[in-house]
């Protein structure tokens, strides 16, 4: 038989075990993960709430520009060429009469479409690249490290210029084609900078306790990479992305501006800064709201950037 006193004693410790069991989850030092510790401190930085206010305004111009114009960007008249800002037209006309306003609107798909896709075949490449890097390491790591040293050593405005120059001819004047060799450009001339950032995550992360007990159990490399490794190693991609986005905008309308990037008939603000340097002096306008509209994006992507930078930064906290 069991000892009543034994029984006595352990029914208490039992519930009070229970209790503090069910209460642990509550209370105010419960433990959260990295990604909900970061999103608990974005809440509160009023850098991150306005970056997102901007981005998503933007996002909407991009998805429904109809909703803000029902002029096309594409009609011209050249009796309205270079006319100044009216009642009629916000933004003025441009050279051949065509509405900076409504050019100035559905530009902004083109610039941030650009911006995501280069930014998505970079984290691509480069996090593929890094991955194998660091999760291999020896010939591998030596051979993707060397690899990314070359293109790290070309400059990104000469290597623009050389790769459409050469393959502009190819596409010939689809907007399309066009579009896409600039968008490949610059993931191609980009890449490394993620790869190096994947690369030092995937060393971090192949060293530790579950790296090693999923190989230990006979988990596959690709299953390695694919569901321990690469979860654990996005934070820092991630962060870069943010940041790099923005960059990627201003880049587009870096080429378009040196004549080498998208050209009319697509509508984009590089596009249309580029067709407004010449008349500066005589009708500022032109440039000034296609040039705010970018300063604006690029600026909105970087304060985003810096804000998940430091919420996933536990020094910063």
């Amino acid at each position: 038989m069991s000892d009543p006193s034994a029984l006595g004693t352990a029914g208490p410790i039992a519930e009070a075990s229970h209790d503090l069991a069910t209460a642990a989850p509550e209370g105010p030092d419960t433990p959260r993960s990295l990604a909900s510790d970061a999103w608990h401190d974005l809440r509160r930085r009023p850098l991150f709430l306005i970056s997102v206010a901007l981005i998503a305004v933007l996002l909407v111009l991009a998805a429904f520009p109809q909703l803000f114009t029902s002029v096309d960007p594409t009609a011209g008249e050249l009796a309205r060429s270079r006319q100044a800002p009216s009642a009629q037209a916000w933004f003025g006309y441009d050279l051949l009469g065509r509405d900076v306003f409504a050019r100035t609107i559905y530009g902004t798909r083109v610039s941030i479409i650009v911006g995501v896709l280069a930014t998505t075949f970079t984290l691509l490449i480069g996090g593929v690249f890094g991955l194998l890097a660091g999760f291999y390491g020896g010939w591998v790591d030596n051979l993707v490290s060397r690899f990314t040293d070359v293109f790290f050593g070309l400059p990104f405005v000469l290597g623009a210029i050389v790769i459409l120059s050469t393959f502009r001819e190819s596409v010939g004047g689809d907007a399309v084609g066009i579009t896409s060799l600039v968008v490949l450009t610059m993931a191609v001339l980009s890449w490394p900078v993620t790869m190096r950032i994947m690369r030092s995550a995937a060393i971090a992360a192949r060293d530790q306790d579950y790296v090693r007990a999923a190989r230990a159990l006979g988990a596959s490399p690709a299953r390695v990479i694919w569901r321990h490794m690469l979860p654990n190693c996005l934070a820092p991609v991630l962060v870069y992305a943010t940041i790099s986005l923005g960059s990627f905008i201003g880049a587009e309308a870096t080429l378009s501006f040196l004549g080498i990037g998208l050209r009319d008939p697509v509508v984009s603000w590089g596009v249309m800064i580029s067709e407004a340097r010449d008349y500066l002096r005589v009708a500022p306008f032109l440039l000034l709201f296609p040039a705010a509209f970018l300063a604006v994006t690029v600026l909105a992507f970087v304060m985003l950037g810096d804000a998940v930078r430091e919420a996933f930064d536990p020094k910063g906290r």
